[in-house]
């Protein structure tokens, strides 16, 4: 069961960092969202840096306000926002044909929600790969709370440099986690190595879409606000990424903006003019009460000081997010399935 509570919010904010460091962290994080060129080189070639700084700082607000699955779903009319995750999650394993006593490797895992779920809906071993501490550590407790210990694990590891030997997994999958990569082709070259011959990878990734205009000022400003909230060292093409995958050996089995088809708009539950009883938490109401409430326990030493401007930087991207919905420039559920060759 995930954290419920505000106390709970507050004392998880900065994951492994010292609560004393949080807000240094915080300023350096920032440092590597800068306005300039030298900031992207920075936040690709210090990847690993930023995203554990992003994800120390973020994941206690995400699975507060989320739950234990921090992506985003298609979502029919009148199913709850965790109804449509829980499906999706379900969707990507019978996309991968997964089947009973199978290895399967989550790549960029977070806390669990999605290996979890797919472990038990699939009968599969499912582990997951994650280079931030807290977060595994968080994970390994809902997994002994689930009751899933012996069939989900977790290695702390780059998931650019993967401790395993190659052709080690039955399946793959990743959701909304690759696009923290620094290069999306190593990436997907590292996943083909690990994967057995014969068997499939299935992702979803965070891209921008055709109607992203790069001399668009709006454009750009909304870009960057997603990669600052999100711990991105930059946002790909859809184009890119199937390019990297055909490089890196894959068959593309079929690809597709599954936002497109969503009877209820994928960023909804981000909208500060919809309101949800089911989910109140993400809307204006319960971030009014959030921020708030953060700024009380900081201010009596009960959350480490940085945290309100954590939260600043977490609305800021759920605005953009939702910016770049309306206006059609970006999507978080480009899925494909790809599939690597057999062995001659």
């Amino acid at each position: 069961m995930s954290k419920t509570g505000t106390f709970d919010l507050a004392s998880g904010v900065g994951g492994k960092i010292e609560k004393k460091e949080v807000l240094s962290a915080f300023e350096k994080y920032e440092k590597y969202h800068a306005c300039d060129g030298e900031a992207e080189e920075e936040r690709k070639a210090n990847y690993i840096d930023m995203v554990n700084k992003y994800y120390d700082l973020a994941t206690s607000f995400y699975e507060y306000g989320w739950g234990e699955s921090f992506h985003f779903a298609p979502r029919w009319k009148g199913e709850s926002l965790r109804e449509s995750i829980r499906r999706h999650e379900h969707f990507l394993a019978l996309q991968l044909g997964l089947k009973q006593g199978q290895k399967v490797l989550d790549v960029g895992c977070g806390i669990g929600g999605p290996l979890r779920e797919i472990a038990r809906f699939s009968g599969t071993y499912v582990t997951g790969i994650n280079n931030n501490e807290y977060q595994v550590t968080r994970g390994k407790e809902l997994n002994r709370i689930a009751g899933v210990d012996n069939t989900c694990n977790y290695v702390t590891a780059d998931f650019m440099r993967m401790p395993f030997a190659d052709d080690s997994f039955d399946g793959i999958f990743a959701i909304e986690a690759t696009c923290h990569a620094p290069d999306v082709f190593d990436c997907y070259k590292e996943i083909f190595r690990v994967l057995k011959p014969g068997q499939y990878f299935a992702n979803y990734e965070w891209c921008i879409t055709d109607f992203f205009d790069p001399n668009n000022a709006n454009h750009r400003r909304i870009k960057r606000e997603v990669e600052l909230g999100n711990g991105l060292p930059d946002i790909r093409s859809m184009g890119q990424c199937i390019e990297a995958l055909k490089h890196a050996g894959f068959e593309i089995i079929w690809d597709k903006d599954i936002a497109i088809d969503s009877p209820l708009p994928w960023y909804l539950p981000l909208d500060k003019s919809h309101f949800s009883l089911s989910n109140v938490r993400v809307t204006v109401v319960g971030r009014f009460f959030t921020r708030n409430m953060v700024k009380i326990l900081e201010r009596v030493g009960l959350a480490p000081e940085g945290s309100q401007k954590v939260q600043a930087i977490l609305e800021q991207a759920a605005d953009a997010l939702v910016e770049g919905g309306k206006e059609g420039i970006f999507t978080p559920m480009y899925f494909f399935l790809a599939r690597k060759p057999s062995a001659n």
